[in-house]
């Protein structure tokens, strides 16, 4: 029974975080894969492929959707991203994404800016950003 109940705690606490999608301007009408999503967010791919310039914004390191994007997208732990990024920012190398506080000023960004692209929690998305994939 009581092997019962924690999975039935750890089902109900995994689901509560619920899908992340990632959104751009609905304008861009580049085509989007998981592993070029992944490339942006990590700082390989530096262009849509329209050729536009292309601008990442994230959330905030230990917000439940950002947790759940870099578990489920970049297959990183927030640890292993930081020391990612910290080691391309020392080289020179790369620059890590925009940081925003939540949704909302995620959602603003993208609708006010064709070149940007950003992942927000499935439930908080409107009609004023293009949904292009949902993890």
């Amino acid at each position: 029974m009581k092997k019962l109940m924690c999975l039935l705690l750890l089902t109900t606490a995994s689901s509560a975080y619920g899908a992340v999608s990632v959104i751009v301007h609905p304008s861009n009408g580049s085509s989007f894969e998981s592993s070029t999503i992944k490339r942006i967010f990590t700082g390989k791919e530096k262009s849509f492929s329209n050729g536009n310039k292309v601008i990442p914004i994230s959330q905030e390191a230990g917000s439940a959707v950002t947790d759940e994007f870099n578990d489920k997208v970049l297959n990183k732990s927030s640890a292993q991203l930081k020391a990612y990024w910290s080691k391309l920012i020392f080289t020179g190398k790369g620059t890590p994404p925009k940081e925003v506080s939540n949704d909302a000023e995620v959602l603003k960004m993208i609708s006010t800016n064709p070149d940007t692209i950003g992942f927000v929690s499935s439930d908080a998305v409107t009609d004023q950003v293009k949904v292009v994939k949902q993890f």
